[in-house]
């Protein structure tokens, strides 16, 4: 099963010493050729474009040293011409942006940096993924190495055959958790009946399929391994054992396989993992994923959740090792339902419900080395700030940092703190936290800064694309709450062009938002990215609708079963209230959305009263009858739109949905409309768009479909964002702007 992601793993300890061999500079020897250079038309232009967008730089994994003097991170950067990107890793002494320093050159995809310790000589070194060495058999796969923070001694530590998808290295630096894919069965007509030119694919059950690939009976296994970091040429492995051996499921969980799934006691003698242990029809109809608890004496594994029916993800061990907190979702049907901070004493099995009483979700969990307080990240109004629960004060939770802004990750490092499990911790913690953030904003990519533990200012300490601010102009962000249609409050963001005058008019867009229940916050996209549009002499209209989080359990709720209700009418409230303003120009408004956003699109090209203009559906969901079939996940569908169609006549919330199935009202259609799709989008199968598109030319109605053969749900590759831009821009700029 091919994986899509691997994510940083973190495993922290108090550490000395450092590395000493080949200097920085021979390593960066070789950096392939970057497309990151505004030319001297783009600077005077001063015009943010897709062309522009594509030469910034993206920060990625991120952490501060255990001394809290350094920070470490993954650098992207793309060629364009190439069509792909290169990675490599930094390390800069906090606050002191000029300094910073490349200690891996860009040719190897270097990937999840994480602090740790040579076991044998007590060293500080860096652990990394990196696709630059070969496995046992000689071919290029993805391993396990290290490097000192100066760039010296870099090592290739594994060589597992066919490479392995993320690892954490235990606090002590003697033992490696990683995972790799294991052949469990086979589902292969070449397999099963010795047809080695045969290409069927055989399947008894569900899933046949997940998001963007065929189940084809290889699953994701967590290994454990003793570890030697002065090891060399993939040496640094040894008494591997496969802690899984046989199961047919995937640990990480699929599709993500989030590496934050998996972690280290702090002792270095157990490991808890998320793993969701079904198979077939009854995967796909719950999300119900468990905490487990390996033991490496004696191999036992222990379901710390069992009974606790919906997602339980994200286990972090306290810093004696007598707790374990971790994310936990009540219903096993609802992938959207409130993420609960819980904390087990794992000596008597209590649980405690952390975040009881606070109407937002927890993520992104981290320990004060006392053990009596956890910082996490919680999305409020549309923004994500960080928080901290003080367990020892009756779990009282303060919302640390305020602004609209969004922190998307955050490591912590308490330097005055003794090592992690000991008995000599001082204090809280609070004080001497130092902690390190990425933080976006609508008009910022992803940039590190660093966050006082007591009061919550930021100071912002990298600078990466600070070139390209300079010399691109961005427009201003509004923040407007709108009376919805039932006597609430909706907060909707209004991005303004560039150079903005209110005394002329412009088009203006109205952004439906995927998910469905995905917030629109200050969150930085590369796809669907505001400042990109109001660029291009756009008014962008984003509201925060029905269903969406961040504004409390019921807020979010309301869209399940109700696709075509309240939430659609916050859309109309949205454009009405900002097409009161002098600057919105009414007769050229359009209307554009991907996912569940595509399903707004195209259910509002036939129930808007002919408000827009024209309209673009990037992977919507059209016919709700055909989409229950053609859809993976089944727990979705059940959840969002009451149950399967066969289920009417009497199951009042599936006749609701499906009788609002968008479909039904192509006959309402009379706009432009642009649709968008990918061939292996197996959430949204590319045969909805195609059904859309049929619908829209045999009614006559100005239509096009793009159709990307090698992208999914989403379009990641470089080219093929250049093309969906360029198509998106063109379908605007003919049939609302002129």
């Amino acid at each position: 099963m091919k994986r899509l992601m691997t994510t940083l793993m973190i495993a922290s300890a108090a550490l000395t010493g450092c590395g000493t061999g080949t200097p920085a500079a021979s390593q960066n020897e070789g950096n392939a050729p970057l497309d990151t250079a505004l030319t001297a038309a783009e600077k005077q232009a001063r015009v943010f474009t897709p062309e522009v967008m594509w030469k910034m730089g993206r920060i990625g994994s991120s952490a501060v040293s255990p001394d809290g003097k350094e920070v470490l991170y993954a650098l992207t950067y793309y060629n364009m011409g190439e069509n792909k990107g290169y990675t490599s890793l930094y390390v800069m002494p906090f606050g002191e942006p000029e300094k910073a320093r490349q200690i891996t050159n860009n040719t190897g995809k270097d990937n999840s940096p994480a602090w740790g310790v040579d076991a044998a000589t007590g060293a500080q070194c860096i652990y990394f993924l990196s696709s630059r060495g070969n496995d046992s058999k000689g071919e290029a796969t993805q391993q396990l190495w290290s490097i000192s923070p100066e760039g010296n001694n870099m090592r290739q530590l594994s060589a597992v055959d066919g490479g392995i998808t993320g690892f954490g290295v235990s606090p002590k630096g003697d033992k490696v958790w990683y995972t790799a894919d294991v052949q469990v069965d086979s589902v292969s007509s070449a397999d099963i009946y010795g047809m080695k030119e045969s290409k069927a694919l055989i399947y008894d059950d569900l899933m046949e399929r997940h998001w963007d690939t065929w189940e084809d009976g290889a699953y994701s296994h967590i290994f454990v391994a003793d570890l030697n970091a002065a090891a060399t040429e993939g040496n640094g492995l040894s008494n591997a054992r496969d802690i899984m051996p046989g199961e047919p499921w995937d640990a990480p969980t699929a599709p993500y396989f989030e590496m934050s799934e998996i972690g280290w006691n702090n002792a270095g003698t157990q490991l808890a993992y998320t793993c969701k242990k079904l198979t077939g029809y009854e995967y796909s109809m719950s999300t119900n994923s468990d905490i487990y608890l390996y033991t490496l004496a004696d191999g036992s594994t222990k379901n710390l959740t069992e009974g606790m029916p919906g997602y339980d993800k994200y286990p972090v061990f306290s810093p004696d090792d007598t707790k374990i907190a971790w994310q936990s979702m009540e219903r096993a049907r609802n992938e959207s339902d409130k993420d609960r901070l819980f904390v087990m004493d794992l000596a008597t099995g209590t649980k405690s419900y952390v975040t009881d009483g606070f109407d937002y979700n927890a993520a992104n969990l981290r320990w004060t080395p006392d053990g009596t307080s956890i910082y996490f990240i919680a999305p409020i109004e549309a923004t994500h700030q960080i928080c901290r629960a003080d367990l020892s004060d009756g779990n009282r939770i303060t919302v640390l940092t305020a602004g609209d802004h969004d922190y998307t990750g955050f490591s912590v490092a308490f330097p005055n703190a003794a090592v992690a499990g000991s008995s000599a911790v001082c204090g809280t913690g609070v004080d001497e936290a130092v902690i390190v953030a990425e933080k976006t904003t609508l008009k910022m990519a992803p940039e590190l800064f660093a966050v006082n533990a007591v009061d919550g200012k930021d100071t912002q300490i990298t600078f990466i694309n600070k070139e390209i601010y300079d010399n691109v102009d961005m427009g201003d962000v509004q923040k407007r709450w709108v009376a919805t249609t039932d006597g609430k409050r909706m907060l909707t963001w209004v991005i303004l062009p560039p150079d903005f005058d209110s005394t002329k008019k412009y088009p203006t867009l109205l952004y439906c938002q995927g998910g469905p229940q995905s917030v629109v916050s200050q969150r930085w996209s590369y796809r669907w990215n505001f400042e990109l549009m109001a660029a291009q002499g756009y008014i962008v209209v984003a509201p925060n609708r029905r269903g969406l989080p961040s504004f409390g359990q019921e807020w979010l709720d309301q869209i399940s079963g109700d696709y075509s209700g309240q939430n659609i009418r916050d859309y109309l409230s949205a454009i009405d209230d900002v097409s009161r303003e002098p600057w919105v120009d009414i007769e050229r408004r359009g209307c554009v959305g991907a996912s569940y956003g595509g399903y707004s699109t195209f259910y509002l090209a036939g129930h808007s009263d002919r408000r827009f203009k024209a309209f673009i559906a990037h992977c919507g969901m059209f016919n709700l009858e055909s989409f229950y079939g053609e859809t993976e996940e089944l727990w979705f569908p059940n959840n969002d739109l009451g149950g399967a169609y066969w289920e009417r006549p009497g199951n009042k919330v599936a006749d609701r949905s499906y009788a609002n199935s968008p479909h039904l009202a192509v006959n309402n259609w009379y706009a432009p409309i642009l649709i968008i799709t990918g061939a292996k989008d197996f959430r949204i199968p590319f045969t909805q768009s195609l059904q859309a598109f049929t619908a829209a030319r045999a009614h006559g109605i100005p239509s096009r479909l793009v159709y990307f053969e090698d992208e999914g749900h989403q379009v990641f590759k470089p080219q093929n964002s250049i093309v969906w831009n360029n198509e998106f821009f063109g379908w605007l700029d003919k049939y609302v702007k002129k």
